[in-house]
């Protein structure tokens, strides 16, 4: 066997693997989405993604590693919005409530995945875990940015950070859009909430 046909096996071999990894991830987020992590067990698993327990164990060891691959996949079909431009406008309380306005708009989209991955974190350390360096750190190091800019307005900071990050949470979208709230006006709320405009002057 010449070295080029070796490197190709290799290759191919390499390539197959990452199709299977990427099939079980699939099947995994989907079966997650539809009944939660605490439900879905390994063999309904590798009934979806056609495979053997025993692969799907060959691939992921346990839920530490399986979970960021799930969410590496759900992410890449339900990417997070583009806040860049929100995040440049001058006015701090519009930058607020476009951003919001944004998140808000995501989680709808995502409402059926992260509603059961919120209910469940705290009943499965792996996926608390998972959530803590992911989107809780997302929504710290947002707040954190948006705060920023009313700090420079004189405005106290950890008042106003946690503020913000409560704005920014899911739960709290839920419990707007639970209460009948479009989106916009549940991010103008918010905003409002958070930092109230000053009235104008009427002189």
């Amino acid at each position: 066997m010449s070295t080029e046909t070796r490197r190709y096996e290799l290759r191919a071999r390499a390539e197959r693997q990452r199709q299977t990894r990427d099939r079980i991830a699939a099947a995994a987020a989907e079966l997650h989405e539809q009944q939660g992590v605490g439900r879905t067990t390994v063999a309904e698993i590798a009934r979806r993604a056609g495979v053997t327990r025993v692969t799907v164990y060959s691939h992921f060891a346990d839920l530490s590693e399986l979970i960021p691959a799930c969410s590496a996949h759900y992410m890449a079909q339900h990417p997070m919005p583009d806040l860049q431009d929100a995040l440049a406008v001058t006015d701090p309380h519009e930058r607020l409530e476009i951003v919001l306005g944004r998140l808000y708009g995501w989680y709808r989209e995502t409402e059926p995945m992260f509603g059961r991955l919120f209910a469940e974190r705290a009943l499965i350390p792996e996926l608390d875990a998972h959530m803590r360096q992911g989107i809780d750190r997302l929504q710290q190091d947002l707040a954190e940015d948006l705060a920023a800019a009313f700090r420079r307005r004189g405005r106290a900071a950890t008042a106003l950070r946690v503020l913000i990050r409560v704005a920014l949470d899911f739960p709290t979208w839920r419990r707007l859009s639970g209460e009948g709230m479009p989106d916009d006006a549940a991010a103008a709320l918010m905003a409002a909430a958070v930092a109230p405009r000053a009235p104008v002057s009427r002189r």
